[in-house]
């Protein structure tokens, strides 16, 4: 059994549905599980990553998708240790900013991530960019394989992507323009014809639950 925390819209407890008996997916947010999608062995409940309403010693697997650093850990981590059973596993897991394989399109991203947009990024997100590394984690600590995720982009897709993060629609709403207008005549002439390579790199942070 695992518990899918903070599990918004189900995009990677569908992945865990396929390895797990019973999957338990909670998010904060009642508005984001009505996008779930119908799953096997799964459910869905509204509940905060500090209060799971889950029995004690219930779940195998605790499993942190791109949230673990919104979370208040001062309260998270004894409910995680309350949860799961004594040997079992927690496992959080993040991507930072991407990277593009032509250094000159990566430089015009990286400016516009730190500089452009990087005052509207919420405070929490310099865990994200540190690999979690500035999170206290309280546990056994697992040595997990390196991952990324790879997608081949041309260059309308990067334009979405840009336009899509948060930091870009705060700073639309501040200042009153679109920032991506700006970078893409600069990010055009530097990413030519055709696609190039974009990953991104996962942090997973993972441990084992001692047996007390």
């Amino acid at each position: 059994m695992v518990w899918d925390c903070a599990c918004g819209s189900g995009q990677a407890t569908a992945a865990l549905a396929g390895r797990f008996a019973l999957v338990i997916a909670t998010d904060a947010s009642a508005e984001q599980l009505t996008h779930a999608p119908a799953l096997p062995h799964t459910i869905w409940q509204v509940a905060p990553a500090e209060a799971s309403g889950l029995p004690d010693a219930s779940v195998d697997v605790v499993a942190i998708a791109q949230a673990l650093h919104w979370f208040d850990l001062s309260r998270f981590w004894p409910e995680v240790r309350r949860v799961v059973r004594p040997g079992g596993l927690i496992a959080a897991w993040s991507y930072g900013p991407q990277r593009v394989a032509e250094p000159r399109v990566d430089a015009l991203l990286t400016d516009f991530y730190t500089s452009t947009v990087g005052p509207f990024w919420p405070a929490e997100r310099r865990h994200v960019d540190s690999g979690y590394t500035t999170l206290a984690f309280p546990f056994e600590r697992l040595a997990p394989p390196r991952f990324a995720m790879v997608q081949e982009w041309a260059l309308p897709q990067m334009l979405g992507y840009v336009r899509s993060w948060s930091a870009t629609q705060r700073y639309r709403t501040s200042e009153g323009r679109d920032p991506v207008l700006e970078l893409e005549p600069r990010l055009s002439a530097a990413w030519g014809a055709g696609t190039h390579e974009v990953r991104w790199p996962l942090t997973v942070v993972a441990g084992t639950i001692g047996v007390d």
